[in-house]
């Protein structure tokens, strides 16, 4: 399936403007193009989304730490060094979400243009 890099500026001003909306389904669209990054199979974006309303946050801060063990896996597979991040995402689901979500929002885009599977600018967010 065709992965779409995304802004990561008009991510943070449409989650803003939506009062929050948007960053719902930036959750979700994350965690289906992690899973096909790193050929992981669950939970779905909208899995992990339900879980995360259902326990009033608690499962997004487990969420954030796997996301890092996911990336770094989808990197490792791709022959691309470096470390988990699984520990700053946690840190940072708790303090400070947004800026969690653009490290691996840029993760994501990395991994896609090294895939050779995506498409920058074409009005999809």
């Amino acid at each position: 399936m065709f992965m779409k890099q995304r802004s990561i500026p008009v991510c943070i001003i449409l989650s803003l403007v939506t009062c929050g909306l948007y960053s719902l389904y930036w959750m979700v669209v994350m965690t289906d193009d992690v899973n096909r990054l790193s050929g992981r199979q669950r939970p779905s974006g909208g899995t992990a989304l339900l879980l995360t309303i259902v326990t009033c946050g608690i499962y997004g801060i487990y969420w954030a730490y796997q996301m890092g063990e996911a990336l770094y896996n989808a990197k490792a597979q791709r022959g691309i060094p470096g470390s988990s991040n699984g520990v700053l995402y946690l840190i940072l689901e708790i303090v400070f979400a947004i800026a969690g979500w653009c490290l691996m929002q840029d993760e994501i885009n990395k991994l896609i243009v090294a895939s050779g599977n995506g498409n920058y600018g074409n009005g999809t967010y």
